[in-house]
């Protein structure tokens, strides 16, 4: 259980940051930019929500508490000591990328077609959800960054990569099952 009496702690004033093992590191570190995206992310899917009705609002919701579980799997570098640590890490499961995949084709079943692409927008809900969608892309891209340098859980990953492709289609589905959707015309403005 998590207990927060206090707010600040002046422990940052420095620039540097604790990591979910104690280890401090500079708050423009790869790792913290990689679970500082992603906790930007999770606001951007709080502002969704408020345009979202129960069932969108219900998958939202079960997308935050995930990218709460990223946030502290990306926090946790040392993966090689997961099972000597006092307190198991919390880390992304295959699971949680299987149900982001069945919610997808779910959505997806009853949208035609691609014909073109698609600009962010139409229905404030989908306008949202491409925001959602590209910055889970930047998450994406930070994440596999880091994982260059470092190790990262690629279930991490594979979940970012992923939860564009459902914001993507959960976009389709808030513009009338796609029929909103705003569509890309080629050099129209030339």
């Amino acid at each position: 259980m998590v207990v927060l009496n206090k707010i600040y702690t002046r422990t940052g004033d420095k620039g540097d940051t604790a990591l979910g093992n104690g280890e401090r590191v500079a708050k423009h570190a790869a790792r913290v930019s990689a679970y500082g995206t992603s906790d930007e992310l999770n606001s951007f899917v709080g502002v969704a929500r408020l345009a979202a009705e129960s069932e969108m609002d219900a998958a939202l919701a079960r997308i935050q508490n995930d990218l709460f579980d990223l946030g502290a799997d990306l926090c946790r570098p040392d993966m090689d000591q997961d099972a000597q640590a006092e307190y198991p890490p919390l880390r992304m499961i295959a699971a949680q990328v299987d149900r982001l995949e069945a919610e997808i084709d779910a959505m997806n079943a009853d949208l035609s077609p691609l014909r073109s692409f698609i600009l962010p927008g139409g229905s404030a809900l989908a306008a949202h959800l491409h925001v959602c969608r590209t910055v889970a892309r930047r998450a994406e891209r930070l994440a596999v960054e880091l994982a260059d340098a470092e190790p990262v859980n690629p279930v991490a990953v594979r979940y970012l990569n992923r939860l564009s492709d459902w914001f993507f289609v959960a976009a389709r589905v808030a513009n009338n099952g796609g029929t909103d959707d705003v569509l890309w015309v080629p050099g129209a403005n030339r």
